[in-house]
């Protein structure tokens, strides 16, 4: 009897596990949701995401009993607030530093795993590629290997080589990045074979590749234009961790493009883009610098945009200068090469030969940044904290806030000196004073965690805007980090995602901008059209209007057009070309670019690419001109007011948008001078023509068609009545000249 009663205890145990495991199995994957720890509930890997936002709670809970525990009382308090992506690692900075490859800090996209022992051959020719291209020209980020024109050197050409040898040995890693290079460079611009190789990878699961395929639906290259599937392609890929899918996700959430506009969505995609990239940046804050040149101001000489890439002329007069001895440029060429920008790739090696060069002439800035180079690492020269330390302490002496912020660093992370939070402090607030972005940001960093100070969550705010405002990739994320958790402030979702979304387009793929605008340089437009329109789809607002300007000059080469066309000739070219740039205009009208605002206002003017429509026209110049003092639309808006387009006429608006723009800005000021010219005669006109019964315009109309015969000598009658003007006052001239006196 207790035999069969142990038998049926077993057999009812089996059966409930059976029951519980099925009724978790069918429930609903909002109540399971309920049963997962918050940091395994969400659906992406969330392992390279600061955990401030899951914290949170816990870390209100504690603030008070936080603010009154001794100041500097324990280094390892700086945690809960900021995990692995806190603004600086301080755990990183306890060992020595040694170059570490993106790869190993950076949440990589999830790859199947039935790909790579197809061939060991191949994989060997993947792996010596990997080594010829090395990290620095990597975007590993996105598994997307991408070469800027500066890294278009032998080993390129050769890794290439071997990347197209194992992906035709069915090596699917190869593969994609082939197909990204015959998209992007540096392989032969072949869009259509690169379309073959991302179809492919995309069905088999590839995140990168179907970040590709929503692309090529999104501008319609060699596939049919489509709105839905993009944003499931894109969807796809930002699950599996592709940094790019994020981002075209997160911009279309933001502004709305092909889904319904939804900010908390666009936050989390863009949070975790941001924790990538914050990943990246040296502890110092160093990342790549991004170029961002707009076409249409450098082609109107508008903005700085003319000076933002170094002209090769006067990089080799500042290397002639440097080589001569010349301190400050020896120290100029060495900021250039070690933080890279304005054109020129990073270069540890040129930096380090001429800080060491400006140091041995006595400048602290040079003293400085030696220290800084030491202290991280890099291939110039390996981590060395008494090297740091000795070069910090030199600079500091001399007043140098880099070498004052260097030096509270050391204090602070005991790397070479006891850990002494106080004398970290005042060395911060040293630099700080004196407008160093690193001291500010540690400050805030020590306010935040209340190392050494108490915690104060509104200092630290303070000192992080102060660092962002110089453009601090890691004080602008630590300031979204706190807009999106409402730390010290009011939770705010518009300006956390702004925030994440400036850092996110700090991420190395930036780099691609110069790249663009290189191959625009060098008349290469297909290849610098690819590179806009990939941008555009990450929301790069430059990269936009720089879109729209190639589309608009009909730029976009041979390959471009084919792609567009896809082989039938009987569609208008033109106009799909001219209604693509509307497309781009917009978009970049719509991230806040004045002139972008203007061009779609003269293309709803026109009738360029879509219907005239003068009552839109008027609305865009009206936005260009209310919200960013465009004097371009101004004196549009003026014109309109002037001939009661798409406006009720009114001649007093006319002038007074007239003399608005004129007062914006003092290139107006002629133009708008002969348009008052023509104004006040068409008043004239019309208080004569009040007196007949008729209007100044008809009266207008009536001298007009009296000058009708000399609009028949083409565009440039006027040219020709001047010199006819001109001939009869010589002749005026000659005829009345003084005769001499005869004896």
């Amino acid at each position: 009897m207790m035999k069969w009663l142990q038998l049926s205890l077993w057999a009812f145990s089996i059966l409930c596990v059976i029951l519980i495991s099925a009724s978790d199995i069918h429930k609903p994957d909002s109540e399971k949701s309920k049963e997962i720890p918050p940091a395994e509930s969400d659906q992406h890997d969330t392992s390279h995401i600061p955990k401030e936002t899951e914290e949170l709670s816990e870390t209100e809970e504690k603030a008070e009993v936080d603010d009154e525990k001794e100041a500097g009382s324990s280094f390892e308090s700086i945690k809960p607030f900021f995990h692995e992506v806190i603004s600086i690692k301080y755990d990183d900075l306890f060992a020595p530093q040694q170059p570490v490859s993106i790869i190993a800090k950076a949440k990589q996209p999830e790859i199947p795993e039935s790909d790579e022992s197809i061939d060991s051959k191949a994989q060997e020719l993947y792996e010596l590629a990997m080594g010829l291209l090395g990290t620095s020209a990597a975007r590993e980020a996105t598994s997307v290997q991408t070469i800027t024109s500066v890294g278009k050197t032998q080993n390129a050409e050769q890794a290439y080589h071997y990347l197209s040898q194992a992906a035709l040995r069915g090596h699917k890693r190869s593969m994609e990045l082939v197909a990204w290079a015959q998209l992007l460079g540096p392989l032969p611009l072949d869009i259509q074979s690169a379309k073959e190789k991302f179809e492919k990878l995309s069905a088999e699961g590839y995140p990168n590749s179907q970040m590709a395929m929503g692309f090529l639906h999104t501008t319609g290259l060699w596939v049919d234009p489509n709105v839905a599937l993009p944003v499931l392609q894109y969807s796809f890929g930002a699950v599996a961790g592709s940094a790019w899918s994020q981002m075209a996700l997160g911009y279309r959430y933001w502004t709305g493009v092909g889904v319904s506009a939804n900010c908390e969505k666009a936050l989390e995609q863009y949070r975790r883009v941001a924790a990538t990239v914050a990943s990246e940046v040296s502890a110092a804050g160093t990342g790549p610098a991004i170029q961002r040149i707009r076409l249409l101001d450098e082609i109107e000489g508008t903005g700085a945009a003319s000076g933002n890439v170094l002209n090769s002329d006067i990089l080799d007069y500042y290397t002639m200068l440097a080589e001569r001895g010349d301190v400050q440029a020896q120290v100029g060429l060495g900021q250039l090469h070690f933080q890279g920008g304005r054109g020129i790739s990073p270069d540890h090696h040129l930096a380090l030969k001429y800080f060491q060069r400006a140091a041995d002439g006595g400048s602290a800035v040079a003293m400085a940044f030696l220290g800084k180079m030491y202290l991280e690492g890099n291939d110039a020269v390996e981590a060395d904290n008494t090297t740091a330390l000795r070069w910090f302490q030199r600079a500091a002496d001399q007043g140098s806030p880099v070498g004052q912020s260097g030096l509270g660093l050391m204090y602070l992370t005991g790397r070479g000196l006891p850990k002494d939070p106080e004398k970290a402090i005042k060395y911060f607030t040293l630099a700080s004073e004196q407008g160093w972005v690193d001291g500010q940001l540690h400050l805030g960093n020590m306010y935040m965690s209340g190392i050494g100070v108490k915690r104060d969550y509104q200092s630290a705010a303070k000192y992080y805007n102060l660092a962002a405002q110089s453009g601090h990739i890691l004080a602008i994320y630590n300031l979204a980090q706190m807009h999106a958790t409402g730390t010290g402030m009011m939770r705010s979702c518009t300006a956390a995602v702004e925030l994440y979304k400036s850092v996110s387009e700090r991420g190395r793929w930036g780099l691609l901008l110069a790249e663009a605008h290189y191959d625009h340089q060098e008349r290469r437009y297909s290849q610098a059209l690819l590179k806009y329109l990939l941008l555009s789809e990450l929301g790069y607002e430059a990269a936009q209007s720089n879109a729209a300007f190639i589309l608009e000059r009909n730029e976009i080469g041979i390959e471009i057009l084919d792609a567009f066309l896809k082989g039938d000739e009987s569609k208008d070219a033109d106009g799909l070309v001219m209604s693509r740039a509307l497309q781009y205009w917009s978009r970049a009208a719509t991230q806040g670019y004045s002139n972008a605002r203007v061009r779609l206002g003269d293309y709803y003017y026109y009738g360029w690419g879509t219907p005239v429509d003068f009552s839109n026209a008027a609305s865009q110049y009206r936005q260009a001109s209310e919200h960013q003092r465009n004097p371009q639309a101004m004196f549009n808006l003026a014109f309109m007011h002037e001939q009661g387009l798409g406006l009720k006429q009114d001649l007093h608006l006319a002038k007074r948008f007239y003399d608005m723009a004129a007062e914006t800005s003092p290139d107006a000021k002629f133009p708008v001078t002969l348009a008052l010219f023509k104004l006040t005669l068409l008043t004239t006109f019309q208080s004569i023509g009040s007196l007949e019964g008729r209007s100044g315009a008809g009266i207008f109309a009536d001298i007009v068609s009296f000058l009708q015969p000399l609009f028949a000598l083409g565009p440039n009658w006027d040219l020709y009545l001047l010199t006819m003007l001109v001939g009869i006052l010589g002749i005026l001239i000659y005829f009345r000249r003084p005769r001499p006196i005869q004896q």
